[in-house]
């Protein structure tokens, strides 16, 4: 009970505080709050662009790498572009030799793309993106089918002009209908749609395509209609659900692949073996950047802030210790009036903190295209956090110098 008296003594002096000298206290606390809105800030947008980004990277699959003739560049240093131009193309006989020797892995996929494709029906028509795959793709990719159904063996085998559109394309050549078993041209070709994909909605990078804008097609006729020009695909592989599996997938892959392409034991690999995990690596190196940059950023306001927390604190000193020396007289502790300027110092700091937060939470109001921004948790405890070190580094000098005052002396003071 003493404790919590205390508290609200405390709590009533610093609103008094706060009350009497509101410009002040107010001009004081905004170094804190624009200290504490740069971090908190810096922190929500990296956080919710981290969270775009890898959903987008969960999108091309889990426990996957992709067999193509360029390597990725996220590794740093200097990108050998000449040597990678001469490499070969993976190729649907490549596809075709590792789906059916492959022993640890769980999938074997073949796929390729070609952008800004005018569908049509009617007098309805989009620029599509066309996507060409195997039967697999389901497994190392999410194709939410929400009307109709997924491909079938004989379908892909047979080269068949089916399609499963994304939900723009379906809305877009068929308006107010049920596009399964509709038809629509592609290339001037009759295309069947046999499903209809569940809306996913453009996030900020779409690593494969917007997939409410795709067609998917079997790749047996996607390679009748552009592969007589550049035959070339991508081979996806997705290794066994192990500890293990995917390093074991990949090393069965390099094995094969260079027996394949007759590459001897001293020659390097004239193919790349591409992994998400290497761009979810890098996309963490940047963001730990930004994230360094917005401490230092907020660090400078918050500096300045604590040097006015620490002035407020010293003039209410001086403005209290006649206060202060009837307090020590009538039997109050030391221990007790460092608690209530502390306290005070704290109470003003989270105010600003709080300010600052409150700011944070208005912009992830503010649509930025397809960025959502969210003020998780995490960061709002952050920034309260930050804001009673703040409070308690700034407010403890002149709470000592409170506490230690002589109370004879302190009465007699005007």
């Amino acid at each position: 009970m003493k404790f919590l008296r205390q508290t609200y003594e405390s709590f009533r002096f610093a609103w008094q505080a706060l009350r009497s000298n509101l410009l002040r206290t107010t001009l004081s606390l905004l170094g804190v709050t624009i200290g504490i809105f740069a971090i908190i800030a810096v922190f929500t947008i990296v956080d919710s662009l981290e969270r775009n980004i890898r959903d987008s990277l969960a999108g091309i699959g889990d426990r996957v790498m992709y067999i193509q003739k360029w390597p990725w560049g996220f590794g740093g240093g200097e990108y050998q572009w000449w040597k990678y131009f001469q490499r070969p193309e993976p190729s649907l006989t490549e596809f075709k030799f590792l789906e059916e020797r492959l022993e640890n892995a769980e999938a074997v996929v073949a796929m390729d793309f070609r952008g800004q494709v005018t569908v049509k029906n009617g007098n309805n028509s989009l620029q599509s993106l066309i996507q060409g795959t195997s039967l697999d793709y389901n497994k190392i990719s999410n194709v939410p089918v929400e009307k109709g159904r997924y491909f079938s063996q004989q379908e892909i085998d047979a080269s068949r002009n089916v399609a499963i559109i994304g939900a723009d394309v379906a809305e877009t050549l068929f308006p107010e209908q049920d596009p399964v078993g509709k038809e629509f041209k592609l290339n001037g070709l009759k295309y069947i749609v046999i499903g209809v994909q569940e809306r996913k909605g453009e996030s900020l990078v779409n690593f494969g395509g917007n997939p409410d804008k795709k067609c998917l097609i079997p790749i047996g006729a996607f390679a009748k209609m552009y592969h007589s020009v550049y035959p070339s695909i991508d081979i996806a592989v997705k290794g066994l659900e192990t500890d293990e599996g995917l390093l074991e997938a990949e090393s069965e892959v390099r094995g094969l692949l260079r027996a394949r392409r007759g590459l001897k034991p001293m020659q390097e690999d004239n193919f790349a073996l591409n992994r998400p995990e290497a761009a979810a690596q890098a996309i963490s190196g940047l963001f730990a950047v930004l994230t360094i940059a917005g401490w230092v950023i907020g660090s400078f306001s918050i500096l300045v802030g604590g040097f006015g927390i620490a002035n407020i604190m010293f003039v209410s000193v001086k403005e209290r210790t006649n206060i202060i020396g009837i307090q020590k007289s009538l039997g109050a502790k030391n221990y007790s009036i460092l608690f209530q300027f502390l306290f005070e110092a704290v109470f003003l700091s989270l105010i600003g903190g709080g300010v600052g937060i409150l700011l944070v939470y208005l912009l992830s109001f503010i649509k930025l295209g397809s960025l959502e921004i969210i003020l998780s948790p995490a960061n709002i405890m952050l920034g309260l956090g930050v804001s009673s070190i703040i409070g308690t580094i700034s407010g403890i000098l002149p709470a000592l110098v409170a506490a230690r005052m002589d109370p004879v002396i302190a009465i007699r003071s005007k």
